[in-house]
């Protein structure tokens, strides 16, 4: 195994279907300016309400990118 050193972003994702599309928006929104995305670690899940009910959901993730 090769050593790498990682470049760590964070980033807020939302979206009003479920959490795995919020994380989905936060990589696909990174993906258009980083290259070489690697992993993922999700930091914090949280949820906007309006009457009641979860409006949309919020998902912090930090992104590793592998320096070139």
């Amino acid at each position: 195994m090769s050593n790498h050193t990682y470049k760590k972003i964070e980033l807020v994702g939302s979206s009003t279907l479920n959490i795995e599309d919020a994380v989905q928006n936060a990589v696909a929104k990174a993906s258009l300016t980083e290259k070489n995305l690697r992993w993922l670690e999700v930091v914090e899940t949280r949820a906007h309400l309006e009457d009641g009910k979860v409006a949309h959901w919020q998902v912090t993730v930090k992104i590793g990118a592998t320096l070139e």
